[in-house]
């Protein structure tokens, strides 16, 4: 048993139940990023079926080690377009894709794989500077120009919203990501899903599924402190 695992997964069963949601509708991704393959491999025993990583190398360095696991490995990251060939190469699932020419990237590179690209659209949703992801203005309109690509598959949205001490702050930016999701839903742009919301993190997270994620992204609680 890996202690901090199954706490998490409690907690989320917890929060699910709290709100009259089944659990089985939120996927943990736990976020891997600066720990050690062999740190990570007992929490793979313990149950984890999706690991997150922030960093391309890094992050190919542990696949390689890990090739035995049957894991999910989700790309959660800032991603230039130049290491598309190797997130589309490595990952099942990218969160990060905010513009036109990393989306045509990752469509090209994909191409070449014979593969169809699972990926979620980053929303910046508090606009903050320092932060990734398309505008919520923007975000339709980059939706319906990726929509075309063959290679790709627009599974939902992905948000790191404002940091708050206090959970219920962040409420406010959960609730703009679904009714984004839902407007967008309600438009039916031909090979857009929006399936997943990838919201919340240890702080937050369960304030992010009573609002309704279903992949939340979890490192600390899991693995403790980032050396």
């Amino acid at each position: 048993m890996f202690e901090p695992l199954e706490r998490t997964h409690q907690r989320i069963r917890e929060a699910a139940v709290a709100c009259g949601r089944d659990p089985k509708t939120v996927r943990l991704v736990a976020v891997s990023k600066t720990v050690p393959a062999e740190h990570i491999r007992p929490a793979i025993e313990g149950g984890v079926e999706i690991l997150g990583e922030n960093y391309i190398q890094e992050a190919g360095d542990k696949i390689e080690q890990l090739t035995d696991a049957d894991v999910s490995w989700h790309f959660i990251g800032h991603l230039q377009s130049n290491k598309a060939k190797f997130a589309v190469r490595w990952f099942d699932m990218i969160h990060t894709v905010d513009s036109v020419k990393l989306a045509r990237e990752i469509n090209k590179q994909a191409a070449k794989h014979d593969k169809v690209q699972n990926i979620l659209i980053q929303v910046n949703i508090g606009m903050e500077d320092a932060k990734s992801g398309a505008s919520e203005a923007d975000t339709i309109s980059l939706i319906r120009e990726i929509s075309p690509f063959e290679n790709i598959s627009v599974k939902g949205l992905m948000t790191i919203p404002p940091f708050f001490d206090a959970p219920e702050k962040v409420r406010p930016y959960f609730k703009a990501l679904v009714a984004l999701r839902d407007k967008i839903a309600a438009e039916n742009i031909p090979n857009i899903s929006m399936e997943e919301l990838s919201m919340g993190m240890s702080g937050d997270f369960e304030t992010a599924i009573c609002e309704g994620a279903t992949l939340v992204r979890i490192g600390t609680a899991i693995f403790g402190e980032r050396q």
